[in-house]
């Protein structure tokens, strides 16, 4: 028997979220990036490339994908969720998006690198929503129609090209919220696409295992809250441009000897090379005058 999909359960509550959390995601990534462009050795680069992995493969691109699940239900199913598949799914996410960026952001980034690193990511990306979803448990057999598998396929390689183009591209705080919000739509039609994909036949026999959804949930959130608090710490915490500038000031500055003055037939020079007037002499009792002569004696 085919069961009814119900892909909005709780209406457009789990749609809304899931983008935001792409968005969001999509946001500190690309602001990592952003500062990983800005690092001047390689281990501030690796770290931040890190941070934009986590942010656009574990928050933008597989909590949305969680998100989105938890609106998705069978008429007459129980849904449950394999464990060691569904942390698979998420460790798939971060370590295809980390290559990627990782191929753009070491060197000098080209088109071949951005096709590759997005060919390779896009892939990864759609291995770990089906590798999510094979993850779920049902009392029935899951099928996919191929044409919506290979569009959705598609859709996350072109969005991962673009997502990469965007991470060595875009600055600025308008930049970044505009790319965000249209990876953001990219990440959810890749998913929504694969979605429709699906079918089910129902098996009343079928014993269903796993774990819930409200089960994962809780160390979910905990874990985006703390993933999410770090990067932005850390961003509010880095040195900016200005602050490099003002400290190598301050260095120069104090490492700076201050240069003996000279002084010569027109003046004093300075340290720096500016000319100031000769000092002033004063004649003294039984001392020399201003031009090394004694003064002559008033009669």
């Amino acid at each position: 028997m085919s069961g009814q999909i119900h892909h909005f359960e709780y209406g457009v509550i789990t749609p809304v979220l899931s983008y935001a959390l792409s968005v969001l995601g999509s946001v500190l990534a690309l602001t990592c990036a952003v500062r990983a462009r800005e690092a001047r050795s390689t281990g501030p680069r690796a770290r931040w490339i890190a941070g934009a992995s986590l942010a656009l493969g574990g928050t933008a691109i597989w909590t949305m994908h969680f998100m989105a699940m938890l609106g998705f239900a069978v008429e007459g199913a129980t849904i449950r969720y394999g464990v060691l598949p569904t942390v698979l799914s998420a460790v798939l996410a971060i370590v295809s998006v980390g290559i990627g960026l990782s191929l753009v952001g070491f060197g000098r980034a080209n088109l071949a690198k951005i096709v590759g690193g997005g060919l390779f990511t896009g892939v990864g990306v759609a291995a770990m929503h089906y590798t999510g979803m094979y993850g779920m448990r049902l009392n029935g057999t899951i099928g996919y129609d191929p044409v919506p598998v290979v569009l959705s396929v598609l859709i996350a390689v072109v969005a991962a090209i673009v997502a990469l183009w965007l991470s060595v591209r875009v600055r600025g705080g308008l930049a970044i919220a505009g790319s965000a919000l249209i990876m953001g739509v990219a990440v959810n039609g890749m998913h929504f696409t694969g979605m429709t994909a699906m079918h089910v036949a129902l098996d009343d026999e079928a014993v269903t295992d796993g774990v819930t959804a409200g089960t994962l949930l809780v160390p979910i959130v905990v874990a985006v809250i703390v993933g999410l608090v770090g990067l932005v710490y850390a961003m509010l915490s880095a040195p900016s441009d200005d602050d490099r500038a003002a400290l190598a000031y301050l260095e120069a500055r104090r490492g700076a000897a201050p240069a003996p003055a000279t002084e010569g037939r027109r003046g004093v020079i300075a340290a720096g090379g500016a000319l100031q007037p000769p000092p002033r002499r004063t004649s003294t009792p039984g001392g020399s005058g201003f031009n090394g002569f004694e003064p002559k004696n008033k009669a």
